[in-house]
């Protein structure tokens, strides 16, 4: 059986040591290392952190840039969620329904790393919300 692509993303970082702690934190695998970039094994996805110099700033609010994850099983969402509470992450958005009662009906939170990376952690009532119900044109919060 063929094995699905994997996702790649880079994100800005300023301190190793403070990317290691939260990315563990939150269940990460530490891959490859060297003084400028670390690359973490996120949830079987590629994440790779990459030293810079320049200013980081905070993100006005929630978009229009974040990443995370989708999860099959609620239960895994309350495991990650959980987890995060246990290790006093910085929640940018606490835990919330959206769209209660629709197709789109999921569960949400928004967590901000060290270097004002948002991740955004989902668990969809409905699977077929993630990529179908096309006829629906609701796509996140109104800003």
């Amino acid at each position: 059986m063929k094995k699905p692509a994997i996702f790649h993303l880079a994100i800005p970082i300023n301190d190793i040591a403070k990317a290691k702690s939260f990315y563990t934190s939150l269940g990460c695998e530490i891959g490859r290392e060297n003084p400028h970039a670390i690359i973490l094994d996120f949830y079987g996805h590629q994440v790779v952190c990459h030293m810079t110099k320049d200013e980081l700033a905070p993100q006005k609010g929630i978009y229009p840039r974040h990443f995370g994850l989708v999860f099959h099983e609620e239960s895994d969402w309350e495991n990650i969620f959980a987890r995060a509470q246990e290790h006093n992450l910085s929640f940018c958005q606490e835990s919330k329904v959206r769209f209660p009662g629709k197709i789109t009906e999921h569960r949400t939170f928004f967590l901000e790393d060290p270097f004002y990376n948002l991740l955004e952690f989902k668990f969809y009532r409905n699977f077929e919300a993630i990529f179908g119900a096309r006829e629906i044109v609701e796509i996140g919060d109104r800003t």
